[in-house]
């Protein structure tokens, strides 16, 4: 068990992209700083994407210039290829992340090309990050299981994997984007990945469709990795099944953290601050089960009085 663990919050990019209605520039931003003041090291602020393809995130510029002055974190913006890298660097964007799937049904259905020409595209990015001295993160989906093909082999997961690393990746977050995954194809998956890039430039992203992300993410730390990603609030669903749940939620991932005694340096009440302030603008409730417990005690113990 790693004894500290770096947390990637996904809210205000993976969160908050799928919401229908428009969420103003000043609300994301708001939350980003108060992400930010809770100790995360890392806060995924938006996405250089096609305004027609994401329109809740057409204000990416507006963000990234907002939050230029927070200090004590990185916030890498999604690039889905040369000219969204461009567009992020001139935009004063430092870290970057591009976007994989171990499933070539997926990346044909998600991103509109093969894997092997995904990876062009990356490559291509991650050449130009290298002169600019940008770090690149790189994203995989589907590492379990694929909503169009279904279970996915570990070993093409595993080929991806050492193709974003080679190409000069320094982060790989396995994704496991329907929440289909339990320890038990977890392992063999991460298994796969570990034997073509370090444990140390691993992360995993797990969704929690049938409420597995934290068993997931358990099995995850025993085998080494120390980098988790998670969402404030549970913000993002899962698309592919109706009504589901899908990113795992921050608070509920320190939660679990603390309990094992694992430092993230993180503040848990500064987070469900920021998770109750994005829950009431959207006007529903925390998807965290810790805010949630908590809220419930909190209105029992006021009834006592």
């Amino acid at each position: 068990m790693p004894e500290f663990v770096k947390i990637v919050e996904v809210g205000p990019r993976d969160g908050l992209q799928n919401e229908k209605k428009i969420v103003p520039t000043h609300i994301k931003v708001e939350l980003i700083r108060k992400l930010c003041a809770s100790g995360l090291q890392v806060v995924e602020a938006t996405s250089f994407v096609s305004p027609k393809w994401v329109p809740q995130l057409s204000d990416a510029k507006e963000v990234l210039h907002a939050i230029k002055s927070l200090q004590g974190s990185k916030f890498p913006v999604l690039t889905p290829n040369v000219k969204g890298f461009q567009a992020a660097l001139d935009a004063g964007a430092r870290d970057v992340a591009v976007f994989a799937a171990a499933s070539e049904s997926f990346s044909k259905a998600n991103i509109n090309c093969t894997i092997s020409e995904s990876l062009e595209r990356y490559k291509q990015v991650c050449d130009l990050a290298k002169q600019h001295g940008i770090s690149v993160r790189g994203y995989i989906s589907c590492v379990v299981g694929c909503p169009i093909e279904g279970p996915v082999p570990p070993h093409k997961v595993g080929y991806v994997a050492g193709e974003l690393y080679r190409m000069g990746c320094n982060e790989i977050s396995l994704g496991d984007t329907i929440g289909v995954g339990t320890p038990g194809t977890l392992v063999p998956m991460l298994e796969a990945v570990m034997s073509v890039v370090p444990v140390e430039n691993l992360a995993v992203h797990m969704h929690d469709t049938y409420g597995q992300a934290l068993s997931n993410i358990l099995v995850a730390l025993q085998m080494g990795v120390s980098t988790v990603d998670s969402s404030v609030s549970g913000l993002g669903g899962c698309p592919y099944a109706k009504g589901a749940s899908g990113n795992v939620a921050t608070e509920d991932v320190i939660y679990l953290l603390n309990g094992l005694g694992v430092s993230t340096n993180v503040d848990l009440s500064l987070v469900l601050a920021a998770g109750e302030f994005i829950s009431q603008h959207l006007g529903r409730q925390s998807g965290s089960k810790t805010a949630v417990a908590l809220g419930k005690s909190s209105r029992c113990e006021h009834s006592k009085i």
